[in-house]
């Protein structure tokens, strides 16, 4: 079996209805190329069992398709016994993936960054030598086009600055759920990661630059995929707490 370029993790928590087509649309894209080699493992986040089902059948189709096509790339389907959050569901993907995979990455199980799009990225970090972190940006640019409410816009903003006062990044876009990782930085990394839900994007980075990492943020085509499983309210205080304490945790004294 051919080793994978990238291994992907899709974090995924009831997602058998998006999930599904967003597969499909993966697997049309990866038969339709052959580099770089993609394992694409869904990471499935103690859904119920409905969700469950439907997710797992989808890999499975998806995966034999690509056997009988004789594709490089392949899928597989994790499941963890209960929720921990979409950081915990990427982290135990990482874990599980192929030892010899040159980069670690991500993407959203809602299809808001199109398969095209992911392509695009992952072909973008397989060739070059000048970059560790590829980060997709949703900036509204000529060239791209971006779907988002104005609501879900403020709230990156607000919570875009707030990251950038607390650790000083540089990003304008953190939190976009497209992000890959040069392998050989990010696997020594694994057993520092703490973070289980949303914050591990900043968390990632904060530690990819304490490396040395070199970063390119990607302005990518972004279509708002429907209801947010972030609540402005509850979450939103929860994630600008947590920058706080990340910021006390990450630069305490070792």
């Amino acid at each position: 079996m051919t080793a994978p370029t990238i291994s992907v993790v899709i974090p995924a928590y009831n997602e058998g209805v998006r999930l599904p087509d967003f597969v499909e649309q993966l697997t049309r894209v990866c038969l339709a190329t052959a580099s770089p080699v993609l394992e694409l493992l869904v990471s499935d986040d103690g859904s119920a069992p409905e969700h469950v089902e439907k997710e797992r059948a989808s890999v499975e189709a998806a995966q034999a398709r690509l056997a009988a096509e004789g594709s490089p790339h392949r899928f597989r389907f994790l499941a963890a016994e209960r929720n921990g959050g979409k950081g915990s569901a990427i982290r135990r993907g990482w874990r599980e993936a192929d030892p010899q995979a040159e980069w670690l990455a991500f993407l959203d199980a809602d299809g808001a960054v199109s398969a095209e799009e992911f392509l695009r990225l992952a072909t973008l970090a397989a060739t070059t030598r000048e970059t560790d972190v590829v980060v997709g940006s949703r900036v509204a640019m000529a060239g791209r086009h971006v779907e988002r409410s104005f609501f879900r816009h403020l709230q990156g903003r607000v919570f875009a600055t707030l990251t950038d006062l607390q650790f000083h990044l540089g990003y304008y876009d953190t939190q976009c759920g497209a992000k890959l990782f040069r392998a050989s930085l990010l696997r020594p990394l694994l057993g520092r990661l703490r973070e289980d839900r949303w914050l591990l994007d900043v968390e990632l980075l904060v530690l990819m630059r304490e490396q040395g990492a070199r970063p390119l943020e990607v302005p990518i085509d972004w279509a708002d995929a429907g209801e947010s499983k972030v609540r402005f309210g509850v979450d939103a205080v929860r994630m600008f707490w947590g920058l706080k304490k990340m910021h006390q945790r990450l630069h305490r004294p070792q």
